[in-house]
């Protein structure tokens, strides 16, 4: 009886993970051998390995990653330019308490959402707020907000996310109020935030590409300093995973044939 008391009050103080350890560790006889300060100690750890699981998935939801990746699962077996010691230095989330941006370029299909989105996940599970959207989405969101007056309001939102995940950026010529909006993005994370770019356009093209000179010179000198460039190169992975599964079907068909 007094267990289920124990178990009520706990619901009702909202702490669920200790609740379901409580339960737990009494149907298991090896914890009678602990003493109650090593008992309330493991339920306390418990509740909060519960609270971590539940900001780690909250984060990761928030973050809207387009894909799950992992920095542990990237492949270096591949020539595309990927420097195995930039990408071990980024996997300490230190970068982004210091502020610095990641640039990623290369061709299409070499694997530059998969390394900005494993940047993500990295960055969410050491506890930072994440947010990944492609530019012609994030363009036209702020656009939009134009329009229903929260403007400034979503530019505020973006400039509070620790990290600010842009993909897909230049894949058309921008406009002179997209310009304008990335320049406010950029200025208002400058030194406060940690921002990475991924993009199709080699990064020593990106200021002709962005268009008004003057614009381009202060949206690249904040990007620049102090970053860290990703320049991939190669063929697609795509293609190579196609390549690989077709080559391992007709060797299987082949086998079944002989056989």
């Amino acid at each position: 009886m007094l267990n289920q008391q124990t178990m009520s009050m706990l619901h009702s103080l909202k702490l669920f993970g200790m609740a379901r350890s409580f339960e737990e560790r009494l149907a298991d006889p090896k914890q009678a051998e602990l003493s109650h300060a090593e008992f309330v100690g493991l339920l306390v750890q418990d509740e909060k390995i519960h609270r971590d699981n539940l900001r780690l998935r909250r984060l990761l939801r928030k973050a809207k990653l387009r894909q799950e990746a992992a920095l542990e699962d990237v492949d270096y077996g591949v020539s595309r330019g990927l420097s195995q010691q930039v990408i071990l230095e980024l996997a300490n989330p230190q970068w982004i308490t210091a502020c610095r941006n990641v640039l990623i370029s290369g061709p299409t299909g070499v694997g530059k959402s998969f390394i900005a989105c494993a940047l993500g996940n990295a960055a969410a599970r050491a506890g930072y707020t994440v947010l990944y959207m492609r530019a012609p989405r994030l363009f036209e969101t702020l656009q939009q907000s134009r329009g229903d007056g929260t403007h400034l309001k979503a530019l505020a939102r973006l400039s509070r996310v620790q990290l600010l995940i842009i993909d897909d950026f230049l894949l058309t010529p921008l406009s002179d109020s997209e310009r304008r909006d990335l320049l406010e993005v950029v200025e208002d994370r400058y030194q406060a935030r940690a921002t990475t770019i991924a993009s199709q356009c080699p990064i020593k093209d990106w200021h002709p590409n962005i268009g008004d000179p003057t614009l381009a010179d202060a949206i690249m000198d904040r990007l620049l300093h102090n970053a860290y460039k990703v320049e991939m190169r190669g063929d697609s992975m795509r293609t190579r995973r196609t390549g690989a599964k077709t080559e391992r079907k007709e060797v299987i068909e082949s086998g079944s044939k002989l056989s």
